[in-house]
């Protein structure tokens, strides 16, 4: 149950493959936010799981990105925030539930989605002077976009082929009615 939030608060988790460049159109949606006078964080999901060794069954420690979410979403949220702008990675409807648990309030999920020649191009540039964590890059985008396509658990999608970070981030923010 979500608890009472402050001013009709909201979450936004701008999902999709590795590369695709959510985390970058969070920072643009969090810009967006400022200039509109909306108080709001803007969380960058991996790293609320960055911990080793991930316990066994949880491959990439989903868990404890719980754990720290409730933390500071509710820090963020008891100082005024209206807005949650979250960059991560959900597979499973199960997870997208207990990410909006874990935030407390009301939760729109964003699929970033780009041709994958694209998204090889952008962590090729990303990458080019580690060919393994390449490698593991190129195979995960394949990987996540087809698992993406078959779990359906975004709210609305929007392409990042084309078009600069902005015209992305006010797209999200109009498919998102955040405007």
């Amino acid at each position: 149950m979500h608890r009472e939030s402050p001013r009709g608060a909201q979450a936004l988790l701008i999902n999709g493959t590795v590369g695709v460049g959510k985390t970058t159109v969070a920072e643009a949606v969090g810009d967006l936010l400022a200039e509109a006078g909306i108080p709001h964080a803007v969380l960058d999901l991996d790293w609320l799981r960055q911990s080793w060794p991930a316990p066994p069954g949880d491959r990439f420690n989903f868990n404890m990105l719980l754990r720290n979410l409730r933390s500071i979403a509710s820090n963020y949220l008891d100082a005024g925030a209206t807005r949650l702008v979250l960059a991560g990675v959900i597979e499973q409807q199960d997870e997208r539930k207990q990410l909006a648990d874990a935030i407390g309030v009301d939760l729109t999920v964003c699929w970033l989605r780009a041709e994958l020649p694209v998204i090889h191009q952008r962590l090729a540039h990303r990458h080019d002077s580690e060919p393994e964590a390449l490698q593991w890059h190129l195979d995960r985008s394949a990987e996540l976009d087809g698992i993406l396509s078959r779990v359906a658990v975004d709210d609305f999608t929007i392409d990042t082929t084309t078009g600069s970070v902005s015209d992305v981030a006010v797209s999200v923010i109009r498919a998102a009615d955040w405007q």
